[in-house]
């Protein structure tokens, strides 16, 4: 009896995971790498972008950096991408061992390709198309809450950089690879499939798929803009858990911020125009909209009823 006892204690602890064994909550560990990969995330940003600038003869010293840093902001971009896949990417890949006990990487982050994923990445692509009115409002309504005029510069300031960045001539594919598909890989890998699921262990789908979405809304330090940012993040979320897949996210991220380049590039009025009530569309394509995105909803609630079925 002793011996067998035994044998099932250890056993038992085998297959707890390293969060388990150790005390840790999921959801702890989750924030603290979380601020670990942001802070390791912009440091390398910043490193790669001073070397580029430094070799490729940009500056020589540290004065000149504001001066051509609204030249070069493609070194930046290079920069910041090369921080993403680095940390938000790779690092969260590996981080994930942290609360494995029988999932592998792939299950624990959904990365799997299953039958019906392919349905779920249309039904995922048209979701965020047909959202857009509604992110819209949410964005005007973020406009009308008291927030610092020094955060709202700061955001004008970044638009109006990233305006001039995307007016370069043949500016297109390097911007829907640093600023679609790049964010759509790390972010969803990090968000959709680390913090997402460590929350979920920790407090279930419900309280995960909000908390996620307004952490992924606070760490594009956008407070401006936190209400629309949330909202996606909570619809690529709910797609997330729908399809048991991490590939719908991926794609509908990729469509909807290679969707904001193409706009920038092609119509940069309607991108970094001011946000007001004069320029929202009509009443009626909002309801529209919410019409359509609680139909596209459905359509994958019932849908994955019917696999679980």
């Amino acid at each position: 009896m002793t011996i067998n006892s035994s044998g099932s204690s250890v056993t038992k602890q085998a297959i707890q995971s390293w969060a388990d064994r150790n005390g840790f909550a999921d959801w702890a560990i989750a924030l603290i790498w979380l601020v670990v990969a942001f802070v390791m995330f912009q440091l390398t940003a910043g490193v790669v972008f001073l070397a580029l600038m430094y070799f490729s003869g940009e500056i020589s010293s540290s004065a000149e950096i504001e001066q051509v840093l609204m030249d070069r902001l493609d070194l930046l971009f290079i920069g910041n991408s090369t921080g993403q896949v680095l940390f938000l990417g790779i690092a969260s890949f590996l981080i994930t061992r942290l609360h494995l006990s029988k999932r592998t990487v792939k299950d624990f982050l959904r990365l799997r390709w299953k039958n019906d994923t392919p349905l779920f990445v249309l039904l995922g692509v048209l979701l965020v198309v047909v959202v857009q009115p509604v992110i819209l409002y949410l964005g005007y309504f973020n406009s009308l809450l008291p927030i610092p005029e020094s955060w709202t510069d700061m955001q004008v300031s970044q638009y109006e950089m990233f305006e001039q960045f995307l007016k370069t001539d043949g500016i297109v594919w390097f911007g829907l690879f640093h600023i679609a598909l790049i964010p759509a890989l790390c972010e969803e890998i990090l968000f959709r499939g680390y913090i997402f699921r460590a929350f979920q262990k920790s407090w279930g789908i419900m309280m995960a798929i909000v908390v996620s979405g307004f952490v992924f809304g606070i760490f594009h330090l956008q407070v401006p803009n936190l209400l629309p940012l949330a909202s996606l993040g909570i619809l690529l979320a709910v797609m997330t858990w729908l399809s048991r897949s991490l590939w719908p996210a991926i794609v509908a991220h990729f469509v909807n911020n290679g969707g904001a380049v193409l706009l920038a590039t092609t119509y940069p009025e309607l991108a970094f125009g001011e946000v007001s009530a004069e320029s929202l569309p009509s009443v009626w394509l909002l309801l529209v909209s919410i019409i359509l995105t609680g139909g596209v909803i459905y359509t994958m609630i019932h849908r994955t009823e019917a696999i679980m079925e």
